[in-house]
């Protein structure tokens, strides 16, 4: 036990030397006690009290004055809790390849479970943040310990065209330097536009293959270790948007931050289904390509072809293994979920003060007036 007005002990010695007068009153008595020849006299004259109700009083006040000095110096417990000190980004694929049917009842509907799962999991400390990026990125929640907002942008995540890895990042550690002064903004970062086209049809823009190759090779990792922080990165495809993963690597690494990457979905072709809600209205989408069907989610829309988008696993790899994270990959709901409870959560423990004035002074002002409900209620005298 500590006290945050120490000064105040002293006033312990209150009580201890009321204790010492009473002491000694009680020997100076006895000393000047009369003798007398008739005891049975005495008796007739004093009430009979028993010794320990004659003492009670003093000494339940005595008891009461010395918790209440107590409590007059603000005493404080020391309690050790477990303490979340990790902020969290989740970034989220929502392009249109997470319509695919290869995981039932598609990808979207699995990730945002999964994703609902892995937020309510996290300890209460701990600040998440939501990057939603199909053909751009953007900041859906930013970081906060509140999980309502996330589980409400989670819950109506849509799709759009194209996959901006790499944009997901930069924003992510954007979204990283507002909870945490040793993460550096990135701010705008000029980048080619790779993507053109169709998106299904040509996954990579107006390329055969996306460009891999970082524009500058990434500095090695921090001397003093990474930041508590971490992004995680789920996607389905390759990026086709904006900067290339690699080359958004060296950013994340000169600010000592973490990228693990999900790799999501199987290599098996399947339907694009998705609902009206998913789709965010946009029953037209593809210039009319996706057609009214059954579908396994209720009733949606269902792409005529097929889902050439993958996910770029190599790519997704080389991000986290350069960033000193790491990098899965899950084909159903039950390896994407075994993927989230995986990740790392970075929890301390913590000793926390707790004051606790307000419980001894109640205890004390009890003991004083049960002292002084004692004193009448077997006081000798009426």
């Amino acid at each position: 036990m500590s006290f945050a007005w120490a000064f105040a002990v002293p006033l312990l010695f209150v009580p201890l030397a009321l204790l010492g007068v009473y002491l000694w009153t009680l020997r100076r008595r006895r000393k000047q006690a009369v003798t007398y020849s008739s005891v049975a006299l005495l008796r007739s004259v004093i009430p009979s009290r028993s010794r320990w109700r004659r003492h009670l009083p003093v000494g339940l006040l005595v008891v009461g004055l010395a918790v209440l000095a107590i409590a007059s110096a603000r005493p404080q417990v020391t309690s050790t809790v477990a303490i979340g000190r990790t902020s969290i980004v989740m970034a989220l694929d929502v392009s249109r390849s997470m319509c695919a049917t290869d995981v039932d009842p598609n990808r979207l509907t699995v990730e945002q479970k999964a994703a609902r799962e892995f937020v309510d999991n996290q300890p209460s400390g701990t600040r998440m943040g939501l990057i939603i990026f199909s053909g751009t990125a953007q900041l859906a929640v930013a970081p906060t310990r509140d999980r309502g907002p996330l589980r409400e942008a989670i819950d109506n995540l849509t799709t759009g065209n194209g996959t901006a890895i790499g944009a997901a990042m930069l924003k992510s550690l954007d979204a990283l330097s507002t909870v945490n002064a040793d993460v550096k903004p990135v701010g705008d970062v000029p980048t080619p536009s790779i993507g053109s086209g169709n998106d299904f049809l040509n996954p990579f823009g107006g390329d055969s293959s996306p460009d891999t190759t970082p524009t500058t090779a990434p500095p090695p990792p921090g001397q003093h270790g990474f930041v508590p922080d971490i992004v995680v990165l789920l996607t389905d495809g390759a990026n086709n948007r904006g900067i290339a993963p690699l080359d958004a690597v060296p950013y994340a690494v000169e600010r000592r931050v973490r990228v693990y990457t999900i790799g999501f979905g199987t290599t098996q072709i399947a339907p694009l289904e998705c609902t009206s809600a998913q789709l965010g209205g946009d029953e037209g989408a593809f210039g009319g390509r996706f057609a009214t069907g059954g579908g396994n989610v209720g009733g949606g829309f269902t792409f005529n072809g097929r889902s050439p988008l993958r996910a770029d696993l190599p790519t997704l790899k080389d991000v986290a293994d350069r960033t000193g994270a790491k990098a899965y990959s899950a084909e159903d709901a039950g390896q994407l979920q075994k993927v989230f409870a995986g990740l790392p959560k970075d929890v301390t423990v913590q000793k926390k003060k707790h004051e606790v004035t307000a419980s001894f002074a109640v205890v004390g002002a009890l003991l004083a007036l049960a002292a002084i409900a004692a004193s009448i209620r077997w006081s000798p005298y009426p």
